[in-house]
């Protein structure tokens, strides 16, 4: 009788624990999107979401590659000489070389002897002394030269080099107001901005852009339990859209539909924000609480959930071009 009181409780617990896990994954728990440059490092922590952000396992975004500025030029090969003092068949050594050899060939044929030809030892050894000098300034010559043009070769074939400056990025805390007494409300400009490793500028958020991201997020939400794709659209890049079409296609195949209501931001806090050429980002952490249910979706019978509101912590980052409408890029869970 023991055992199978033990045994039922047993199962008892283990459904229960079930039946919760699957409670906290009926809303969609993303760790996907883009965040540009910045994708594969975790955003600072902030007070609303001490713990560390969950890394990014969905993206369409690469990492760029270090160092793959601009390719060198490869060194262009050293033109032969036509001539000069040592080069080829018009070089001045090779002319007096030529004479000095057709003047004892001469000198041999008119019986003179090879060194006839050059008025004896003393015409032979003036000639040495000229083809010395001659020897000696253009070696000298030649030095200079190459020593003058060495540089611009070696800049010529290494290219343009390209400096690119890391600076640590976010906003600067700020003391944050509180309001209703109990806890804090909204967003607000307290994140620890750990210094970040990635080339961007830092951007001021103002408050109609934490307006817009609070409103963002009931929007979000309300559009998803609608199985609104046109509403998402508007409001998601088109990557996140995709991941939200997945989860709204694996809940039709199952027969169910989740219904999210009641979207409430309980702390929002900004974690960092900064510019990318054109786009600019924004990561925020965000509290909220919302109604998760999931329900048959031919009967609308309760499968899952209930009407406690649930709460979580997410890390949202939007992203909009300079001046245009703000848009989720990237939705991050923490640990």
């Amino acid at each position: 009788m023991f055992r199978n009181r033990s045994l039922i409780a047993f199962l008892a617990v283990a459904a229960t624990l079930a039946f919760v896990a699957v409670e906290a994954m009926a809303a969609p728990r993303m760790n996907s999107g883009s965040r540009g440059n910045r994708t594969q490092a975790a955003p600072p922590a902030t007070q609303s979401a001490p713990n560390a952000a969950r890394p990014i396992d969905r993206t369409m975004t690469t990492p760029g590659q270090p160092g793959a500025a601009t390719a060198a030029r490869p060194a262009q090969p050293a033109a032969q000489p036509s001539g000069g003092l040592f080069g080829g068949r018009g070089g001045m050594l090779g002319g007096l070389a030529a004479g000095f050899l057709g003047a004892g060939l001469i000198g041999m044929l008119m019986g003179n002897g090879f060194m006839g030809g050059m008025a004896g030892f003393a015409g032979m050894l003036g000639m040495l002394i000229q083809i010395g000098l001659v020897i000696l300034v253009a070696f000298l010559a030649y030095r200079w030269w190459q020593r003058r043009s060495q540089p611009a070769a070696a800049a010529y074939a290494s290219g343009p080099a390209m400096n690119r400056d890391s600076t640590s990025m976010g906003m600067q805390p700020q003391p944050q107001q509180q309001q209703g007494g109990s806890f804090l409300n909204g967003f607000g400009m307290n994140g620890h901005n750990a210094p970040a490793t990635d080339v961007g500028e830092p951007i001021e958020v103002k408050p109609e852009d934490f307006d817009a991201f609070e409103r963002t997020l009931g929007e979000v939400q309300a559009a998803y339990s609608n199985e609104d794709l046109a509403a998402l659209r508007l409001r998601v890049t088109p990557e996140m859209l995709s991941y939200y079409s997945e989860e709204l296609a694996a809940n039709a195949s199952r027969g169910v539909i989740n219904k999210l209501s009641d979207v409430k931001l309980v702390q929002g806090d900004l974690s960092e924000a900064w510019r990318e050429g054109d786009d600019e980002y924004a990561t925020v952490s965000m509290r909220y609480s919302q109604v998760d249910k999931l329900l048959d979706r031919n009967s609308g019978k309760l499968v899952e959930g209930g009407d406690t509101p649930d709460e979580g912590v997410e890390y949202w980052t939007f992203r909009r071009a300079r001046g245009g409408a703000w848009m989720v890029s990237a939705i991050q869970q923490t640990d």
